[in-house]
């Protein structure tokens, strides 16, 4: 099963090393690993042509944000199966893609995910969040659960079928391309209880107090166009103590 692993940057030169060494360390035999940079100034063409022994495709150019970027590459992905890594994160262990893979071909399921730990940027060695997720359920979306994107691999099929990112939404169009797949469409998941992805503090949604209002403004948007109830007080309290649990749980 031939899995295209994508990574979208932008002036990543500090991080995208260890992203590409991680990909080009997975035991998994049939990886095509594709780049889309935003016309980068930093040097992190330079990081990535020293260190992406895997890369099959690189394309540097200008874009509309991270979802047109990662929408291009979709497009270009050859790969049966269609996976996301950040240029700030890595893969927990050398096995996490066959891990995905294994998922997928031993139950048939069209899509699925695991568990993501939130590291130090300065020191990846510390955990500062545990991502646990779970089986999805019915209502879990409204009740603002989703799963690890970087964590999330789908049979391309699915893409072709209902759509990639929703350019609409800047910030919250993971969240809402996950509920379109998994609450919209009923594509069939699986979960895999250990930590596929390690990711640095600091991203985009995270980084103040704005951008967490409007994603989740925009997540209440996507829901409401799915047809989903969304009820904010409910929303907000089950979101709230998910994420707090995040800080005190740790993995096994």
């Amino acid at each position: 099963m031939k899995v295209s692993v994508i990574t979208v940057c932008f002036n990543s030169a500090k991080t995208i090393a260890d992203t590409l060494r991680s990909v080009a360390a997975q035991t998994h035999p049939d990886i095509e690993h594709i780049i889309v940079d935003g016309q980068s100034s930093d040097g992190t063409l330079d990081v990535i042509k020293s260190n992406g022994s895997r890369v099959a495709i690189l394309v540097s150019e200008s874009d509309r944000g991270i979802y047109d970027a990662m929408n291009k590459a979709i497009n270009m992905a050859t790969g049966d199966v269609i996976g996301f890594i950040n240029a700030d994160d890595f893969y927990a262990s050398d096995k996490s893609v066959a891990t995905a893979v294994e998922a997928l071909q031993r139950t048939g399921a069209d899509s699925c995910y695991g568990d993501l730990c939130y590291v130090e940027e300065d020191n990846i060695h510390q955990t500062v969040r545990y991502w646990r997720s779970c089986q999805y359920q019915k209502g879990l979306f409204e009740k603002g659960w989703c799963p690890p994107h970087p964590t999330f691999f789908v049979r391309r099929s699915v893409y072709q079928k209902f759509g990639a990112f929703n350019l609409k939404y800047s910030i919250a169009s993971d969240v809402e391309l996950m509920a379109r797949f998994l609450a919209g469409h009923e594509v069939s998941s699986i979960y895999i209880p250990e930590v596929l992805i390690k990711m640095r503090m600091g991203g985009t949604t995270n980084r103040n107090l704005t951008n967490i209002i409007i994603q989740n403004r925009e997540i209440a948007m996507a829901l409401r166009s799915l047809g989903l109830r969304f009820f904010w007080p409910k929303f907000l309290y089950f979101k709230f103590f998910s994420r707090l649990t995040q800080y005190v749980r740790r993995p096994g």
